[in-house]
């Protein structure tokens, strides 16, 4: 049955800001706080896991719930996956464990891996490419307002409060947006049957998992790899054979959607391990406050939007390519730059620099991806296809903070004069204070180590996107017309 009713537009774009901004401000407020939250649960080894878990299940969950937005329609996925969000966000804020904190924040990343496919399909479905060069202006400024009070209001939260309400800031704004969302958002969904491939979900859930574990560093061995190979084969297999895959392969044949995929993935390892282990660093190393440690990655959140409006703005006039290349580039001089220069006494306003840089060339780069692909596949894929760019952005991002949180643990794992929970105190408010002085020295030092490691490996992440950016094609620009077949019923 089609819908009589007209999408209001603007309306609609608002609760689409709003979830945006939800994302925003989750990113700058919990790393701001988490080396609070250590200090006062303890659980350093768990520190990476209550990024990564989060990271795990929206990242598997994403092209699960990008297909579902093509088979049954944007808004029902929203809206629930909305509601998810906003429940694991409660659930997150009454944690009284780092594992409890760990499972709540997995359950929250359910409701993520819709929210973010799907936002940005709505987008692509509502809006020409040259008007979009317009709602990037929106969209960044939701970002760097998010990036500009998220540490403020993060520091303040733990000082004046407590770190369990940095969770409890997203209830509000998520319950506008779900009521906006249910009001103004109107679509046409052919309805047919639909054969969910549970098979393949199933599989590619498993593959994940497996190259989590082994990633991390969880004293293994080599069987989660052997394990997660056996999965992808499998889920390989089963996804060429089903009706209505829910990652279909055959995106991947297009030379665009599949440099995109790599490029995302090596982005949002850089992404995700700069914005997890910069903090750590500050407030670890240089002693800094909760609200240091999130001023520290501000610039890149800030930097992100005002890049991705400039290039929003260009792409019709110059292209995917030059974009690309620029923005990938300028991300490889951050991360490289932070290798080199992060070190015990570094300048605050030096890794700020360093963080905007990183940030910029990021906005270039994933606005010029992201729409690429969705100017490669028409409506009925769009939202798979926006899910598979933002499926390999957050696994590039869960491996690599899984990965390095692993170096971490073990490094501080070898030095038996450690006991556990020294790190826990170090990261805390007090910095260590009630440590014995030689202790503190070691756990400083053995810290540093790992964390001098973890910025290399991000510049190599960052270094091997800018290789990949090189090949990517370059595209006519009188192919960069406006996107065509969105089923939305558009209205002012």
């Amino acid at each position: 049955m089609s819908s009589s009713k007209k999408t209001h537009r603007p309306l609609t774009l608002a609760a689409l800001l709003l979830s945006l901004f939800m994302a925003a401000l989750e990113m700058t407020v919990v790393s701001t706080a988490m080396p609070t939250v250590v200090g006062d649960l303890g659980g350093i080894q768990l520190y990476s896991w209550v990024f990564t878990a989060y990271l795990l299940t929206s990242t598997v969950t994403v092209p699960i719930f990008g297909k579902l937005a093509d088979l049954y329609g944007r808004k029902p996925v929203l809206l629930i996956g909305s509601a998810v969000f906003l429940l694991g966000s409660g659930l997150s804020g009454l944690a009284q464990t780092m594992l409890q904190l760990v499972l709540f924040r997995a359950f929250q990343g359910i409701g993520a891996g819709a929210m973010q496919p799907v936002v940005i399909t709505v987008i692509g479905d509502m809006y020409t490419l040259e008007e979009r060069a317009k709602v990037q202006g929106f969209t960044g400024a939701v970002w760097g307002f998010a990036g500009l009070i998220g540490p403020l209001l993060g520091g303040w939260i733990v000082h004046f409060l407590s770190w369990h309400w940095i969770f409890f800031l997203n209830i509000p704004f998520g319950i506008v947006s779900i009521a906006l969302v249910w009001l103004f958002l109107h679509e046409d969904v052919e309805k047919k049957p639909h054969q969910l491939d549970f098979v393949g979900a199933g599989l590619l859930t498993g593959g994940v998992l497996c190259l989590l574990f082994g990633a991390s560093g969880a004293g293994m061995g080599l069987w989660p790899f052997a394990a997660a190979a056996i999965f992808l084969a499998l889920f390989a297999v089963v996804e060429r054979k089903v009706r209505e895959p829910v990652l279909p392969l055959g995106l991947f044949s297009e030379k665009v959607i599949a440099l995109s995929s790599v490029a995302g993935t090596l982005l949002g390892g850089t992404m995700l391990a700069a914005v997890t282990y910069v903090p750590l660093f500050v407030q670890a190393i240089l002693g800094g406050s909760a609200t240091d440690a999130g001023s520290a990655i501000t610039p890149m959140v800030i930097g992100w939007p005002i890049a991705s409006t400039i290039g929003g703005r260009l792409v019709p006039k110059v292209g995917f390519h030059p974009l690309i290349r620029i923005g990938l580039a300028l991300m490889a001089v951050g991360g490289i730059g932070t290798a080199i220069l992060l070190a015990p006494g570094v300048n605050l306003h030096l890794i700020q620099l360093l963080m905007f840089v990183m940030g910029a060339g990021m906005g270039f780069a994933n606005t010029a991806l992201l729409l690429a692909v969705q100017t490669s596949v028409d409506w009925k894929q769009r939202g798979v296809a926006t899910a598979s760019t933002m499926f390999f952005r957050t696994i590039g991002g869960a491996l690599a903070v899984g990965a390095l949180g692993g170096i971490v643990t073990a490094t501080l794992a070898a030095d038996p004069s450690i006991p556990a929970g020294a790190a826990g105190q170090l990261v805390g408010p007090e910095h260590g204070a009630g440590l014995d002085p030689e202790l503190l020295r070691t756990l400083s030092a053995a810290l540093a180590s790992a964390l001098r490691v973890n910025f290399w490996a991000i510049a190599g992440l960052a270094t091997l996107a800018f290789a990949v950016g090189l090949f990517f094609p370059r595209t006519k620009r009188e192919k960069l017309g406006a996107l065509e077949g969105a089923q939305l019923h558009v209205g002012e």
